[in-house]
């Protein structure tokens, strides 16, 4: 099956500091892939540049074989509107709106009526078992509720790719695991593809597949 999304010799590096040095990458549509390693060792930075939050300063990045790292910056900002869904450790979830507003809003700034988006928001709470507090403001959830608003919210507008950079760091295990098991519950519903940066080998092994970077490279996969 031909690649999803893929990468051929990527690198990256801050001042003169490598990030990446020449990493390739690819994953199925569907696939739920885990990317390991120890701090520094560059997997962040290969998620951003997949993501097309950051440039590499060489190689390319392709989406269903079309390359997207040398669009600008308003195309990439277009695709992680639409195609590409990003769950970070913190969910940045919007202190002055609900939760089925903050769910809602990838779908409201892509122009879908507010009344239609806070109905599709509304059943993505459903889905990781949080409807009941789409009324509530991010200040009155604990950390694994706000992190399940945060999750629906990256899924609401069923992207082709899920980014999620140690979307469970901030949370207990228990919460964590139970954040890991909707996510993964929901993108098998919808076939999202997940690259999932983690320290945590727990996390790690709700993967289909577990690739290990190590200083800059591609050190392992299985």
């Amino acid at each position: 099956m031909e690649p999803h999304l893929s990468a051929q010799g990527l690198v990256k590096s801050y001042r003169n500091t490598p990030a990446l040095r020449g990493v390739d990458f690819a994953a199925r549509q569907g696939e739920v892939v885990a990317i390991t390693g120890p701090s520094g060792s560059g997997k962040s930075t290969l998620l951003h540049c997949l993501a097309g939050i950051e440039v590499p300063d060489a190689g390319s990045v392709a989406l269903g074989g079309r390359r997207i790292d040398d669009a600008g910056e308003g195309r990439r900002s277009r695709l992680r509107r639409s195609r590409f869904g990003v769950l970070f450790q913190f969910g940045h979830l919007v202190a002055e709106l609900t939760a089925a507003e903050n769910v809602a809003m990838p779908l409201l700034l892509s122009g879908i009526r507010r009344r239609s988006a806070i109905a599709t928001a509304t059943d993505w709470l459903a889905r990781f078992d949080v409807a009941e507090l789409a009324g509530r403001r991010p200040g009155e959830l604990s950390g694994g509720q706000a992190q399940r608003v945060a999750a629906a919210r990256s899924l609401v507008t069923r992207p082709d790719v899920l980014f999620a950079d140690e979307p469970t760091g901030a949370l207990d295990s228990l919460a964590g695991e139970q954040v890991m098991i909707q996510v993964t519950r929901a993108v098998r519903e919808v076939g999202t593809t997940v690259l999932l940066v983690t320290h945590d080998a727990r996390i790690a092994a709700y993967a289909d597949r577990e690739v290990v970077v190590r200083d800059g490279l591609i050190e392992a996969g299985r």
